[in-house]
C-alpha cells in the first residue's frame, strides 16, 4: 500500500570519557589490568578518516528503497494469506521502512546487522537477496538459510546482514559481541542490531548495554518503539516518567530518539551513531519511533479484533514514511508520485516472480538434515 491521504486498512493508495586522538581510524579502550582487554587499534591519518566517509544518500534513493520493502511485503502477505503454502510465522514491517532503511544506508557493507523477529525489512534494507529470502519462507534448498530457518531466521552475509531470531533480545547480546571482536582485532567496523521496545525489558538489553559502554564497544543499538510487544503497550509495561532512550543514558552510552517515520532523519542520526563508534568513543543509541501497520505476526490488520484502536492506526498512517519522503520531494521533482507508482509496479513484479522461483525450488533433501550441526 503505498498510502495517500485518507488510506485505510485494506485499501490501496497512491552513554570523564577519554577522547580519542583525531587521527585515528579506529579507537578502543586502552588496555587495563586483566585478561580479555581490547588492545588500541590501527592508527589512520584525518585524511584517511575522511575518505573513508560514507557517500551521502538522497532521499530519493531513500524512498526507493522503502517502496521497495513496502510493495514487496503486501505481495508476499497477500500470497501468505490466500496461497497458504508459506509455512512459517511472519512479521511484516510495513509502515516501519523508514527505520530500516534510514539506519542501513548509513552503514558500510562491511558493517554487520542482527535483527529479531521482525526482520524483513532490515534484511532487504542492508541488501540481503530477496529471491533467497522468499524461498526461506517457503522451507526451499535455495532460501538464504537453505530453508531450514524460516522468516525470523534470516542471513545473508555477503550483504552484511549477519542474522535474525526469533528469541526476544537474543541478538542483542550477539551484536554487542561481534562488537567485542571488531574491537579486539581493530576493525573499522561497526555492528547494529534492531530489536522492538519489548526487548528492552529483557536482561539481556541491560547486561549488553553494560558491557559495551565499559568496553567502549563500536556497536548500535537500534530500538523501534512501535509501543506494543504483542497487544500490550509501552505505558501497560513501563514506568510513568521513564523512557528507553533514559536507561541507555543511564550507562553513559550517547543516546538520541528520534521520528522513526523520518527517514532523512533516521539517516542522518545513525551517520552520527556509526561514526561516533568507529571513532572510539565506545557504543550509540538510537531510539526509533515508529509504528506497525498489520498484526503482530500475520498478514492481516487486527482492529477488528479490538486489538488497537482503529482511530491509532489512522493517526500513524497520516505520518506513512513513504507518503513524507515522497511529499518533501514534491518541491524538486514534481513528478515524484508517478516515479513512486511505477516503482510499486516494478517492485510488486520482482516480489511475485521471487515466489514463482520459490514455488519452483525443491525442498531439501533428507539427506542434508543434519548438515551444518555441531556434529557434522
Amino acid at each position: 500500500m503505498i498510502c495517500g491521504p485518507g488510506a485505510r486498512p485494506g485499501t490501496t493508495a497512491p552513554q570523564a570519557k577519554m577522547e580519542p586522538s583525531p587521527a585515528r581510524w579506529f579507537h578502543v579502550r586502552r588496555e587495563r589490568a586483566g585478561r580479555g582487554r581490547p588492545r588500541t587499534g590501527v592508527a589512520r591519518t584525518s585524511r584517511e578518516l575522511a575518505e573513508s566517509e560514507e557517500p551521502f544518500v538522497e532521499t530519493r534513493q531513500l524512498l526507493r528503497s522503502m517502496v521497495r520493502i513496502r510493495s514487496a511485503e503486501e505481495v508476499i502477505a497477500d500470497a501468505y494469506r490466500d496461497e497458504q503454502e508459506m509455512r512459517t510465522p511472519v512479521h511484516f514491517s510495513i509502515g516501519q521502512e523508514a527505520t530500516a532503511v534510514g539506519v542501513c544506508a548509513a552503514l558500510r557493507r562491511a558493517d554487520l546487522v542482527y535483527s529479531g523477529h521482525r526482520c524483513h525489512a532490515h534484511y532487504l534494507a542492508k541488501g540481503g537477496d530477496l529471491s533467497a529470502m522468499v524461498a526461506e519462507f517457503h522451507g526451499k534448498a535455495s532460501g538464504c538459510a537453505s530453508g531450514r530457518g524460516g522468516a525470523v531466521h534470516l542471513t545473508d552475509r555477503a550483504a552484511g546482514f549477519a542474522a535474525s531470531s526469533a528469541i526476544l533480545g537474543e541478538m542483542i547480546s550477539v551484536a554487542t559481541g561481534a562488537a567485542w571482536a571488531f574491537a579486539r582485532g581493530g576493525e573499522p567496523r561497526v555492528a547494529v542490531t534492531f530489536f522492538g521496545d519489548g526487548a528492552s525489558e529483557e536482561g539481556v538489553f541491560h547486561e549488553s548495554l553494560n558491557f559495551a559502554a565499559l568496553h567502549r564497544l563500536p556497536v548500535v543499538y537500534v530500538c523501534e518503539n512501535n509501543r506494543y510487544a504483542l497487544g500490550s503497550t509501552v505505558d501497560a509495561r513501563q514506568p510513568a516518567g521513564t523512557s528507553i532512550t533514559g536507561r541507555a543514558r543511564g550507562y553513559g552510552i550517547r543516546a538520541e530518539q528520534v521520528d522513526g517515520n523520518d527517514v532523512r532523519a533516521v539517516y542522518e542520526a545513525t551517520r552520527k551513531a556509526a561514526r561516533h563508534c568507529r571513532e572510539g568513543n565506545g557504543p550509540a543509541f538510537l531510539e526509533l519511533d515508529t509504528y506497525r501497520w498489520r498484526e503482530h505476526v500475520g498478514p492481516n490488520w487486527d482492529q477488528e479484533l479490538g486489538a488497537r484502536p482503529l482511530e491509532e492506526l489512522e493517526y500513524w498512517m497520516e505520518r506513512c514514511p513513504v507518503r513524507r519522503a515522497t511529499e518533501e520531494l514534491r518541491a524538486t521533482e514534481p513528478g515524484i508520485e508517478r516515479t513512486v507508482a511505477a516503482w510499486d509496479r516494478e517492485f510488486r513484479a520482482e516480489a511475485r516472480e521471487a515466489i514463482a522461483l520459490a514455488k519452483a525450488a525443491p525442498f531439501p533433501r533428507v539427506e542434508e538434515l543434519l548438515s551444518g550441526t555441531y556434529g557434522n
